[in-house]
């Protein structure tokens, strides 16, 4: 009768007291380590994350768009209301049309480039000639103004270009335009104070119309009276800083 051998096997990884004795003794390899599973790390689930307004601030008008039927707005009203809200700011955003920099044109652009422009847009021409001193001021001011207000059309223009037989007395002049007319004219230097700076210009363009545009979204008035504001604080800014610069002078004497 030949022998019969039971060959027991027990739930994977688990090891039977004669199995430990056979290891002691290095008859068997040491046992594996028993499987782990990694640890559950749920994934962030963006359906149940938080709705706030920040999370509509951070999108973008496509993804505003895709939103408009989706059920994640369904029982918010507050959040589809300032959903819709932040969608036309954006569009308003991207109507803004933005300059940066002072165009040169010629007599043959006037009309396009100054009388049929824009009705949204505010344009500041410069009617100027080289060589003037007062020009060249002038032409540096505004070209910082440009930069600060991109929203805001500059131009300049050889004045006898312009106007034929402009009298060089007059230079340089500053002429206003909105809705292809003239809104203000402002004649050589003395119109911006006792030194003519972007500061001072942008108080004179802005005293009673909203001419200079930064881009930003909100109404006429309330955009000039930022604008005012800015324009306030950086003349206080650079009274100060030549007042600076002058006591640095005098002590260096």
């Amino acid at each position: 009768m030949g022998d019969y051998h039971f060959v027991y096997k027990d739930v994977e990884g688990a090891s039977t007291q004669w199995d430990d004795i056979q290891r002691k003794l290095g008859n068997l390899p040491p046992k594996p380590p028993a499987f782990k599973p990694p640890a559950f790390t749920p994934a962030e689930d963006e359906a149940s994350a938080p709705k706030d307004k920040s999370w509509i601030q951070d999108k973008t008008e496509e993804e505003l768009e895709e939103l408009e039927d989706s059920k994640d707005l369904d029982d918010d009203r507050f959040l589809e209301e300032y959903r819709k809200k932040r969608l036309a700011e954006l569009r308003e955003a991207a109507k803004v049309r933005r300059y940066g920099s002072v165009i040169p044109i010629s007599g043959s652009d006037f009309v396009r480039e100054v009388s049929q422009a824009s009705s949204e847009d505010w344009v500041v021409v410069c009617l100027y000639k080289e060589g003037f001193a007062e020009c060249g001021l002038m032409l540096g001011c505004i070209d910082e103004l440009s930069s600060r207000y991109p929203a805001t059309k500059f131009v300049k223009i050889i004045s006898t270009d312009c106007i034929p037989n402009y009298p060089d007395r007059n230079l340089p002049t500053l002429l206003v335009y909105h809705h292809g007319a003239v809104k203000a004219t402002h004649v050589g230097l003395k119109s911006f104070g006792r030194r003519c700076t972007p500061e001072s210009i942008a108080l004179v363009l802005c005293q009673s119309e909203p001419v200079l545009n930064d881009g930003k979204i909100g109404d006429d008035d309330s955009s000039r009276e930022a604008v005012m504001a800015g324009v306030r604080r950086q003349f206080i800014e650079r009274v100060v800083k030549d007042h600076e610069d002058k006591s640095d002078d005098d002590e260096s004497d």
